[in-house]
């Protein structure tokens, strides 16, 4: 059974960091482009980040320099290095294959809230 669980969110100040991990289980997810998405309140879910079974990476503009994606394949584990957080990145983030789509198996995200 599929299975992908977030974690790491939280409440940070702006200009803090946070480390996301996604844990996935049963299915390809070593094999296949993983990426970090995120939704805010009222918005679509938008990719941040994605990066290939080899390693090779690709960010949305609004965090490019300040976010890292990277991933063990051995742990069937993916991740989201976050500095410099501004309040416009508050969402609940999600990991997922990449492409995915709305009508695929999502996991329930986790928070991250910039505020001062």
């Amino acid at each position: 059974q599929v299975q992908l669980v977030e974690s790491g969110g939280g409440l940070v100040q702006p200009g803090g960091s946070l480390r996301l991990s996604c844990a996935a289980s049963g299915g390809i997810f070593r094999f296949v482009p993983m990426g970090w998405y995120r939704q805010a309140p009222g918005k679509q879910r938008d990719l941040v980040a994605r990066i290939h079974r080899a390693g090779s990476t690709s960010y949305a503009d609004s965090v490019k320099g300040r976010f890292t994606i990277s991933r063990d394949n051995a742990k069937n584990t993916v991740y989201l290095q976050m500095n410099s957080l501004k309040p416009e990145d508050t969402a609940v983030y999600y990991c997922n294959k990449h492409p995915a789509v709305p009508d695929d198996y999502w996991g329930q995200g986790t928070q991250v809230t910039v505020s001062s």
